[in-house]
């Protein structure tokens, strides 16, 4: 694998880290051969420092490491995605990526970044417990008052279905996801989990 990839005159290559379950970009960094060769041999990133001119693991010191799960090569063989499932902050900053300036926005899109947001706050919100917070009340009736919630939403969709309302399918599509989202944490199935299954099986076709 190494020896088919394109470093460049300093003897690096572009890695560009991933979180492979969010998709989130993590942070680009530059490894040389050696450091690949780490990386592929402890199954965590290392990465060459140009400023200090060394190999450095990423996580050694602040415990934030990050679990290789692919590393691939573009068409050129002159850049790598390294996707990761990473133990903590990927930035100095302490932030989880360290891509967290917008320079130009020229419209709101939606994006499947907004599950794994969702899927956090759900999560702190069941430990904190914050008064007054909607997700707080689900967690507090508990798992009857959940599924209801959950049955209902449903419902609302398939009537939005039935009826050929588009907009009422989507905000009733919205709530069905998140009380989707509160069942799964209330459980303790981990929303991956069942992104796993459904590529599984679409793997089978």
């Amino acid at each position: 694998m190494i020896e088919g990839l394109k470093f460049n005159e300093q003897g690096l290559i572009t890695a560009v880290v991933q979180n492979a379950q969010s998709k989130e970009i993590l942070t680009v960094a530059y490894m040389n051969e050696e450091s690949l060769a780490k990386t592929l041999e402890t199954g965590e990133t290392w990465f060459y420092s140009r400023s200090r001119e060394e190999l450095w693991h990423k996580g050694a010191t602040s415990g934030n490491t990050q679990k290789v799960i692919s590393i691939k090569t573009d068409c050129d063989k002159d850049a790598l995605v390294v996707e990761v499932l990473p133990a903590g902050p990927a930035c100095h900053n302490g932030t989880t990526s360290c891509f967290t300036e917008t320079i130009v926005e020229n419209s709101k899109v939606g994006s499947v970044a907004i599950l794994p947001q969702l899927v956090d706050v759900i999560r702190q919100r069941e430990i904190d417990m914050p008064e007054g917070a909607y997700t707080t009340y689900l967690f507090d009736k508990g798992i009857d008052k959940i599924c209801k919630k959950v049955g209902e939403e449903a419902t609302e969709v398939v009537i939005g279905a039935k009826n050929r309302d588009t907009e009422e399918v989507k905000w009733e599509s919205a709530d069905l996801m998140y009380h989707l989202l509160v069942l799964l944490q209330e459980q303790k199935v981990n929303v991956y989990d069942v992104l796993a299954v459904l590529e599984e099986r679409h793997n089978r076709k």
